[in-house]
């Protein structure tokens, strides 16, 4: 847990450069620089005008301001470079954290190993693409680490993709923490009256078994597999549901078959949650998927794909249950089947997913093991104990 007097003696500013800026990044980076504030650290956020990060980290107490970048590198890289060196320049941050391959791009190529820096991926930039893109990417990791002080994996097997794939770093994994303050179960009653005041069709009956999926939409996080999953289904009554919104939207609405809800994004999925017999997430790639992580504090079972973090999120004795393969729609709907027609199987996986989750996954943990991390570096920037070298 965070401690204030870990700061007192003097005051560390923390320039988080973050792209994108909704989604699971945009949540852990809110988390933890409102963690920050409450230490006393002086966390400044440079993002992209809009979405939910810079109001969420304004909120928190975090200094925000605006970083103009597109979620990809295109031609207006250099000036994001630019533009991100200013910002450097101006608030003098002790510390530089860069969250996902854009910000790790921009930001790695501003410092330079100037300012210790840290380097998060939330999943890495050559598991999104392939062919000749995925290996620019992998030459660019391994040519980046270089400007990494540290990079920062979300679970273990993030780090081994990365250590495969030639990355000669320093590495720190510190896996992701939700706020179980906001994630708490909810009673029989209360978890009926949230299904109650959902948006849900009138045809569907108040005891339809209801699995829902939290996350963009994208091709990261694998609708369109269960989609495709969903058609193979033949439990009566169930419904689908798929909260949030991205590029992939207008296919998937096309590839939808009849009954699935298009719910749009929701700034609080408790309630979905909580509703919800069973959350899937079908990732092609992650880090460490955060709303398996939600459910389960919540005490909804999960079912997810095999991606890296994804083991490391589940109890001991749930893979068998709770895991599948990425990108297979039969194994997708045969777990599925199997879940929604065992009620007393779903509540004991929902239990001991609640206390496992609220056992390991605490964003206070996060929070402190992030913070021990940058005092870390701090100190051994100091130029008594290490000789820097600029490249």
């Amino acid at each position: 847990m965070l401690q204030k007097s870990c700061t007192e003696e003097r005051q560390l500013t923390v320039l988080h450069l973050v792209q994108p800026v909704e989604g699971g990044v945009a949540r852990v980076v809110t988390d933890l620089v409102a963690a920050q504030v409450r230490a006393g650290l002086r966390p400044v956020v440079a993002c992209p005008p809009g979405g939910s990060l810079a109001s969420g980290a304004a909120v928190a107490g975090a200094r925000v301001c605006a970083w103009p970048a597109e979620r990809a590198p295109g031609p207006g890289l250099g000036r994001e470079i630019v533009t991100a060196s200013r910002l450097i320049s101006a608030y003098a941050p002790d510390v530089i954290h860069a969250h996902s391959a854009k910000a790790g791009l921009a930001g790695r190529l501003a410092v330079r190993g100037r300012v210790p820096t840290v380097f998060q991926p939330h999943a890495w930039s050559f598991d999104a693409v392939e062919g000749r893109t995925a290996r620019l990417a992998v030459r660019w990791e391994r040519f980046g680490a270089r400007w990494s002080d540290r990079i920062l994996c979300v679970s273990e097997s993030e780090r081994r993709a990365g250590e495969t794939a030639g990355l000669a770093a320093h590495w720190s994994v510190i896996h992701n923490g939700i706020d179980l303050g906001h994630f708490r179960p909810a009673g029989r009653e209360a978890a009926l009256a949230a299904r109650a005041a959902l948006p849900l069709p009138e045809t569907v009956p108040a005891g339809a078994p209801l699995v829902v999926c939290v996350g963009r939409l994208s091709r990261q996080k694998g609708q369109d597999v269960l989609l495709r999953a969903w058609r193979r289904m033949r439990v009566p009554g169930a419904r689908l549901v798929l909260v949030g919104d991205g590029p992939c939207h207008d296919e998937l609405r096309r590839a939808a078959p009849p009954g699935v809800l298009f719910a749009g994004a929701s700034r609080d999925v408790r309630p979905w949650i909580h509703a919800a017999d069973v959350l899937v997430l079908p990732s092609r790639w992650e880090g460490m998927a955060l709303a398996p992580l939600e459910a389960m504090a919540c005490g909804t079972p999960v079912l997810i794909s095999d991606v890296n973090g994804a083991r490391e999120s589940l109890p001991p004795g749930h893979e068998s249950h709770c895991l599948v393969p990425p990108e297979d729609p039969a194994a997708l709907a045969t777990a599925l089947t199997a879940l929604l027609t065992d009620p007393q199987l779903r509540k004991e996986l929902g239990s001991t997913a609640q206390r496992h989750t609220r056992s390991v996954f605490d964003v206070r943990k996060t929070a402190g093991a992030v913070l021990s991390l940058y005092q870390e570096l701090v100190g051994l920037s100091h130029p008594t104990t290490r000789k820097r070298t600029e490249q």
